[in-house]
């Protein structure tokens, strides 16, 4: 049965035989352009220099060790010569973030290759907020996993993030939007057995069950 892929950033995930590296292909199945970013904890940084119009798709090489994180920004423009998005902008001012990280609100995939035992890790986290549904798919029998859901759809309105038009472009985490403990699971709300499930953090786990949130 094949799988059906929603709009999304999609990422698949290949590993080279011979040594222990990858090839993560990004593809945009969403009806609008994007710009894909990363951000690189350990390792050799990938180029995200560049933009990808819908149906297209890229590949990027990681040579392992690497940990990092996939994001996608749209509502860009190069507007007085400053690049900039209404969504993921990393600040850097150029197409590259050269460095940077995502301004929350985004949707984030993360990867660890050759980590702890020389295994391979991948989630889609929320924490920071959602941006853009994503789909991570590896090429081996490794599960596939998602935020299938567009959350802008659906966020509460104390948690929203419009561009000049008034649309929808993010939906912050709550911690991000109101900064108190018990969202952020702090102080004296900083243990398993205090921070419980939010009615915010239960609609993001709802909608994108397999994310962190």
């Amino acid at each position: 049965m094949g799988i059906k892929i929603l709009p999304s950033l999609a990422l698949a995930l290949c590993y080279v035989c011979g040594v222990h590296s990858a090839v993560i292909t990004l593809k945009n199945n969403c009806p609008f352009e994007i710009w894909p970013a990363a951000l690189t904890g350990k390792g050799a940084a990938p180029p995200t220099g560049f933009d990808l119009s819908p149906g297209a798709s890229t590949t990027v090489n990681v040579p392992a060790p690497w940990s990092g994180r996939f994001w996608a920004r749209f509502g860009c423009s190069n507007s007085g010569g400053r690049f900039s998005c209404q969504s993921g902008d990393c600040g850097s001012g150029q197409i590259s973030c050269n460095g940077a990280g995502a301004k929350p609100p985004a949707t984030l995939v993360e990867y660890t290759l050759g980590g702890d035992g020389n295994k391979d890790f991948y989630d889609v986290s929320l924490v920071d907020g959602f941006n853009i549904p994503v789909f991570v798919k590896p090429d081996r029998s490794c599960p596939t996993t998602s935020c299938p859901a567009d959350i802008n759809r659906s966020c509460p309105n104390e948690l929203a993030v419009r561009n000049p038009s008034g649309a929808i472009v993010g939906c912050k985490s709550a911690c991000l939007a109101f900064n108190q403990s018990q969202y952020c699971c702090t102080g004296s709300y900083g243990s398993p057995a205090t921070c419980k499930p939010t009615s915010y953090s239960q609609m993001f786990k709802r909608q994108c069950p397999q994310a962190y949130s």
